[in-house]
């Protein structure tokens, strides 16, 4: 495993990078390739301490944030949240998935920094990705392992580049573009 640490607006203590070790560590197991983690931690104003773990496992991107008052308890629980999409999703992934066909194609988004900018109609960042052919089911695979509620990909039967997104009553919907 090859992990990364980075930390915004504090230093990475010897106690903290431990303890972020063995809890990663533990997910050896899982792994019959490499794996890249990238640890980002940071602390914000009113006590928001904000722990976000990305995995490219065999090409499958897996992502967890947690933010509490304790950034060991954010470390805890966002690696929890990494075991629990692993245990769910390895047997699948074994079984029916391309590996190559699930890589990951966008990487975690940054926290919004406030209200305002929230709310703002600017554009604040362009995310270029590449894209790879994979079929739907491997398509809602990788939006739920992410997290995320909607996910960019190139149908593999029809070559069209598609968005999956989760609906509000927990259904897949698709959108594919047709030129007029």
């Amino acid at each position: 495993m090859r992990l990364t640490i980075n930390a915004k607006n504090m230093t990475v203590s010897d106690s903290m990078q431990e303890r972020i070790e063995k809890k990663l560590n533990k997910f050896d197991r899982y792994f019959r390739g490499e794996a890249d983690v990238q640890v980002r931690l940071s602390q914000e104003r009113g006590a928001r301490n904000i722990a976000e773990i990305s995995m490219n496992i065999d090409g499958v991107m897996l992502r967890a944030q947690e933010i509490t008052n304790d950034m060991y308890q954010s470390v805890d629980r966002a690696a929890d949240k990494i075991d629990r999409q692993i245990r769910r999703h390895h047997t699948k992934l074994d079984k029916k998935a391309d590996p190559a066909a699930l890589e990951a194609l966008a990487p975690a988004e940054e926290p919004a920094q406030s209200w305002e900018d929230e709310m703002s109609d600017e554009l604040v960042r362009v995310k270029r990705f590449e894209v790879k052919p994979m079929t739907v089911e491997d398509a809602i695979a990788q939006m739920d392992m992410l997290g995320h509620s909607f996910f960019v990909f190139v149908n593999q039967e029809t070559g069209i580049t598609s968005v999956i997104y989760r609906r509000t009553d927990g259904k897949v919907g698709m959108l594919e573009p047709i030129l007029g």
